[in-house]
Formats: structure tokens, sequence, C-alpha cells
């Protein structure tokens, strides 16, 4: 009886699944870089054809504009560019920081109140979500900055909180710190707070573990970091003072002041966005098993400690994973600013500097980096968080 003829060399190489995966996956590879270099090439071939300059060297150039924000010296006489970016994006920070910190507070709270036993907390929370959750928030927007922010008193007739913070159609004024000598104690002080705080808390959670005792933390450590500053502060002599503004004129002079641009978009990222994590956290609360809540109230805790304690933790691992895409897309909105002229990075940089130097290509890109670094790091910390918070296995 013949044997049947075995499968010639290659023909048996390729029969292999694994084989077949990696030769079908380097073809694919090798197709996009074909395209992607394809028309890279044809891009830059029609630039050099139209006599348009490409690089960077455009980063060195003087600006010469004003901005209404910066939080480094900027000269529209001698700064370049590079300082112009720079700035663009210490104020996208700067908004994505403010809107990020109070939304996160606004949709805890309201996301609770969603799931509370008292009917008018519960159909108000109810109500706020349905209400600015379908509304655009390009709208949102320039609702707060046109209609509200515009119909604010002009400086003359500012509305004065103990004459020394004011708000007016030009923003909000507030008192403006003066570091002096000894000033860097105060800064070391509200650090080794912290650290020490950092240590208490710890030692506060093996206590409990071993002894089931309590320790009241946030008071304590409330307290330790407030007070110790404010002691140094005495002790060094009172090193920090302040410039309160001044009404000279028509406008304010000295203080700090917070710019209409900012206030609206700040507060319409935050309460937009505090939409989706209330939602969030109401998923994750009901995501716990009843009888957690009702073993502990067996035990004779109260709500919110059981909250708390109890609650909350569980309800973190489902909470988180929707809160970085919402944080996310709370930083790419701040982008929407341009509509109100609120000088972050696309207004600066993809705007008015695009318009000066024309070079597209180098400044939608450097644009589109920053704004994947901010992604990535957001992504980085709160996956790290999560996966911290997620119930190992064995």
């Amino acid at each position: 009886m013949s044997k049947p003829a075995e499968p010639v060399g290659g023909i048996s190489f390729l029969n292999n699944p694994k084989v077949r995966a990696i030769v079908f996956q380097v073809l694919a590879l090798a197709c996009v870089f074909f395209v992607a270099a394809y028309f890279t090439n044809n891009m830059f071939d029609n630039i050099e054809a139209r006599g348009i300059e490409t690089g960077f060297t455009f980063l060195d150039q003087i600006a010469g504009f004003g901005i209404s924000q910066t939080l480094v010296e900027y000269d529209d006489g001698s700064s370049t560019y590079a300082r112009v970016f720079l700035i663009g994006i210490l104020n996208t920070l700067l908004v994505s920081a403010i809107a990020i910190f109070f939304t996160t507070i606004l949709g805890l709270l309201i996301g609770i109140g969603r799931l509370s036993g008292n009917f008018l907390i519960a159909k108000l929370s109810m109500i706020y979500i349905e209400v600015f959750r379908n509304i655009p928030i390009l709208l949102q927007i320039l609702f707060w900055y046109n209609v509200v922010l515009a119909a604010l008193p002009s400086p003359r007739q500012s509305y004065s909180y103990f004459d020394e913070f004011f708000l007016n159609n030009r923003g909000f004024l507030m008192p403006k710190p003066i570091f002096e000598d000894n000033s860097g104690y105060i800064l070391a002080a509200f650090i080794l707070a912290c650290v020490g705080v950092f240590f208490l808390a710890r030692w506060a959670i093996k206590r409990h573990d071993d002894t089931g005792e309590e320790f009241p933390i946030f008071s304590v450590g409330g307290a330790i970091i407030i007070l110790s500053p404010i002691l140094v502060f005495f002790i060094a002599g009172q090193p920090i003072s302040s410039e309160v503004p001044e009404l000279k004129g028509f406008n304010f002079r000295g203080g700090w002041v917070i710019i209409p641009e900012l206030l609206a978009l700040a507060f319409a990222l935050s309460i937009y966005t505090a939409t989706y994590i209330a939602e969030a956290v109401r998923a994750g609360i009901e995501s716990v098993p009843k009888g957690q809540k009702e073993a502990a109230h067996s035990l004779g805790l109260k709500d919110h400690v059981i909250l708390r304690k109890i609650i909350l933790p569980q309800a973190l691992r489902v909470i988180i994973p929707p809160v970085i895409n919402q944080y996310l897309n709370l930083v790419k909105n701040s982008s929407l600013a341009t509509a109100i002229g609120y000088p972050e990075i696309v207004t600066l940089f993809s705007g008015t500097t695009l318009n000066q130097v024309g070079q597209a290509i180098e400044i939608i890109l450097m644009t589109m980096a920053v704004y994947l670094a901010f992604s990535i790091v957001i992504s980085l910390l709160l996956n790290w968080l999560n996966a911290k918070m997620q119930i190992k296995g064995r």
C-alpha cells in the first residue's frame, strides 16, 4: 500500500496557524507603512512645490501679540512662539485641573443624592442630570459667558465681599499673596504635615485591622495639615502679605484676576461632566449587593459610616473605569474655549499662531501631541488606581 505524499516544505510551513498569523500581521503592517510613507511623501512634495516653509524654526520667532492670561512671564514684544506654546499648555492644564476637581466633588454628591431616600433631593438630582446632560457643552459655555457673566456689573458697581473680593464683568478679583523672606518655611511645614498625615493614615489602617478601633484620621489629619503652616506662619514673623485689588479709574489694579473666560469655561465643563460622573457613581453604588448594607445596619453602623466604609470602597471598582473616560473628555472639551477666546493651547497655538505663521502641519501635530500626552498621563494614573482597587484573585 503506497504512503500518502508528504506536503511540500513551504505548504507545510504555511499550514501552521501561528506562522500564518505572523505572516499576515507582517504583511498588514507593511501595507500600513507603505500607505503612510506614500501620503507623507506626497504631502511634503506638495508643500515644497508651493514654497511653504517647514520645520520648527518658527518657535524662536517673536510672537508679537498679547495674551489675556499667563501663568509665566510673557512680553508681546520679546517673547517667542515657544513661550506662547508653553502658556497654552499651562492654561489648558489650569482649566482642566479646576474642572476635574469640581466635577469630581459635584458628580459624587449628585450621584449619592440621586439614590437618596429624601424625595426632594433625589428628584432635584435627577432634574439636574437630565437638564445639563442633554444640552451641548458648547451652548453651555456660550450661555455662561455671553448671558450670565456678561450681565454682571461694571468694575465701578462690582459686587464686593469683605472689601477684598470683587466680582464684575471683568472677572473675579481676589488678594494676591506676596511671599517675603522665610516664607519657604511655611511650604516646608505644609509638605512635612502631608508626609506626617500619610504615615498617620497607614498607622490608623493597621490599628483598625488589628483592633477594630476607629481613629478620626480625617479630622486629625485635616487639623495637622491646616494648623501646621498657620503655626509656622506666625513663628516666622508672618512672612506672607497680600495685595488687595483697588479700584483706580475705570478698572481695578493689583490682586489676582480670574478672567471671565476661565470662569465660564471651568463652570460649564464642571457642571456638564458632573452629570456623567454622577451616573457612574449611581451605577457603582447600585452594583453593591443590598445585603452588604443590611448587614452593616444590623451591626448598628450609621448611614454615613456605611457609605464611607462599605459601599463606596466596593463601588469604586465600578465607578473608576467610566470616570477615566469622562476626565479624558473633559480635557479634550477644554479646546472649545476657542469659542469664547480663553487662551488655551488651541486658541493660542492652533489659532493665533497658525494664522500668523502658516505652518499648519507642525502646529497641528504639536497640539495633537499635547492632548495625547494629557490623555495618556490621565489614563495611566487612573488605570493604576483602578488596578489597586480591584479584588485580588487567587
